[in-house]
Formats: structure tokens, C-alpha cells, sequence
């Protein structure tokens, strides 16, 4: 890892008590946007892996502890702390958010079921380092380390949690005497999300139910849609969300045909990586050629996606194909067989 890295401790206490939260199943508005140009389909590969591939900025951190006003009448609140990486400046020992570059797109990161968000660190610390602002909520009873117990059936209320996260974020960069003062343009907002992350951020990217117009990107990590959100997926029109689905081959947890289900419903620009002869969580959180190359392909989406760089749009083709490990596809369909997708709509 760079030796700029360096992480201050830097807590920022949010104790929102006014505000609420719509409900998940409210429909949002939507807004167009332009979108570049699919990467040119490449039929090269790279022989061995690309280097670590972490950018030149250090990186900062700070700990937003956020109540969320219960959604309904007599609903409870809801706690979401949220950990925040953010591009840095590192002088004499003392870090310092990087202002003169400032501001940077913001990427919000949803974590899995049964997974604490400090298991994808690698991936998170990258992206910062790239040039992002990486926001990544504790969703309730998701965490295994957390007092409240575990309970998947939870995830329905996590859109409109994450709605509500992107807000916290947003109001926080326009605060004064916040860490994150004046750092996220409110314009570049892309999700990211593993597993029931990535329904998640699905949902919030792609579903009538949920869908929240701020929203310009969004890679999901061996994801699939989630009939239980309710709404439609991919039925918004002009109003379109460019995806980078991400999928393990060997994936018995998130089978193949989830992400291949919702990549074929999605319109263009979409872009498939396959990572061949994976599993479920390993190539997030397990140091390697998978690791490596899902960080440079998701920096390499978001610079072309929400930062308008056509070089990233290009590079995608060549980062995703890395020899006997990874290939990726903008084709119409995913490289997988068709097939039913337990717990989506049919």
C-alpha cells in the first residue's frame, strides 16, 4: 500500500433529530443525464496482474454517528454510523482533507449481510485514494460485531436508509467546520454495493420503488434484483443509471444468474466483469488478482461515469481483461447461461 496512506483520527457526531426519512416503497422522481459511450470491446488481455492500483492521494478518514428519525409515527429511529475515506494531503506528520483539488465525486459504499464495512477496507481506502469521497454506512442488523442482532429480513428498510445516508453526506460537505467541508460535488454521486449491499444500491440506482434521482452510477457486486423492494427495475426511460456488474463464476451465495438477470434488463452503457472460477466474498476482501482488478475497473467506470474522463471509459476494456482470471463485456448479454434468479421478480 502507498506510504501516503495515513489515517487521522477524526470524529465528526451527527445527532439528527428533525427531518425523516421516506418510506422505502415511495416513488422518486428522476432527472436525465448524459452518458459517455460504452468502452470498446477489447479481445486483448493482460498476462499478468495489474500492479496494486491504489492512486497518489493520501487518504483521510472520519466517523459520522447519524440517528435516523423513524420513518412512520411511533417508528423507532434507526442508527447509521457512517465511515467516510476522503482524497488527503499529508505534510510534517498531520492530514489534512485535500481542498485545492476539491470537489470529488462521491461514492457510497453498501456492505453485505453478516459483513462489518471495515472487510472491504482495501477496496474503500482505493477508491479514496483515486480521487472519491467513500462514504460507507453501518446498515442495522447487518453487522456481526454490532449489539443489535442480525436479522436479513431488515434489508427492506435499507433503501430508504441509503437515501437518507447520501443526504447526510450532502449536508455535511455544505457545513461549516466539518471535515468534509466543500469536498463532494453534489452532481457526481455513484453507488457501490456487495451482495444485499448491491440489491441495495440496485434498488436505489434502478427500481421505481426506491430509485433516487441524485444518482448518476452504480456498480453492483454480486448483486440481484429484489422483488420484496417492490417497484419495477429498468422501466424509467431517459432516466437511466449506467451499471458495472460485477460476478464470481463459482458464486454459489449470489448464483450467476442474478447479476446476468439484471445486466440483460439494463440498457446501455453497462459493463459485465467476470470473474472466472470465483466464489461469493473472496475477490472483495482476500488480497489478489481479483481484488486488484475490480478496484482499477470500478475507478476506471466512476472516472468515466460521474467524472466525465473518456481515458476511464477506455482503460475499462483493458483493466477487466486480465489472462485466466477476469473478463469483461459490453455486450447486450451477460457471458452466462439464462436462468431463474431466487428472490427476484420473475
Amino acid at each position: 500500500m502507498t506510504p501516503l496512506r495515513v489515517y487521522p483520527a477524526v470524529v465528526l457526531a451527527l445527532l439528527v433529530v428533525t427531518g425523516g426519512c421516506s418510506a422505502v416503497r415511495t416513488r422518486a422522481a428522476t432527472a436525465s443525464r448524459p452518458t459517455l459511450p460504452p468502452a470498446p470491446t477489447s479481445t486483448s488481455t493482460t498476462q499478468v496482474p495489474p500492479p496494486t492500483t491504489q492512486g497518489t492521494y493520501a487518504v483521510g478518514t472520519a466517523a459520522l454517528n447519524v440517528v435516523e428519525p423513524g420513518a412512520t409515527s411511533g417508528a423507532a429511529d434507526r442508527m447509521l454510523p457512517i465511515a467516510v475515506w476522503y482524497p488527503a494531503v499529508s505534510s510534517n506528520g498531520t492530514v489534512s482533507p485535500d481542498n485545492a483539488r476539491a470537489p470529488y465525486p462521491l461514492l457510497v459504499f453498501s456492505q453485505g449481510y453478516d459483513a462489518s464495512v471495515s472487510t472491504y477496507s482495501v477496496l474503500l481506502e482505493d477508491w479514496a485514494s483515486a480521487g472519491f469521497v467513500v462514504a460507507a454506512p453501518t446498515y442495522p442488523h447487518t453487522d456481526p460485531s454490532a449489539p443489535a442482532a442480525l436479522d436479513e429480513s431488515d434489508i427492506v428498510n435499507h433503501p430508504a436508509d441509503l437515501r437518507y445516508v447520501i443526504s447526510t453526506i450532502l449536508d455535511t460537505s455544505e457545513a461549516q467546520g466539518s471535515p468534509l467541508t466543500g469536498l463532494v460535488n453534489t452532481g457526481e454521486i455513484g453507488l457501490v454495493g456487495q451482495s444485499d449491499g448491491a440489491d441495495v444500491s440496485l434498488a436505489v440506482a434502478d427500481d421505481s420503488c426506491c430509485q433516487d434521482p441524485r444518482v448518476k452510477a452504480a456498480a453492483i457486486l454480486s448483486g440481484a434484483e429484489e422483488s420484496d423492494f417492490g417497484g419495477s427495475y429498468f422501466t424509467t426511460g431517459e432516466h437511466y443509471v449506467p451499471l458495472l456488474v460485477v460476478q464470481g463464476e463459482d458464486d454459489t451465495i449470489n448464483v450467476p444468474v442474478c447479476s446476468a438477470q439484471l445486466y440483460d434488463g439494463a440498457s446501455s452503457p453497462k459493463y459485465y466483469l467476470d470473474l472466472l472460477g470465483a466464489g461469493h466474498l473472496p475477490p472483495y476482501v482476500d488480497p489478489g488478482t481479483d481484488q486488484q482488478v475490480i478496484v482499477r475497473v470500478v475507478i476506471d467506470f466512476f472516472d468515466a461515469q460521474l467524472a466525465g474522463q473518456q481515458a476511464g471509459a477506455t482503460a475499462i476494456a483493458s483493466d477487466g481483461n486480465v489472462s485466466g482470471a477476469t473478463q469483461i463485456t459490453v455486450s447486450a448479454s451477460a457471458p452466462t447461461e439464462p436462468g431463474s434468479c431466487p428472490g427476484a421478480p420473475g
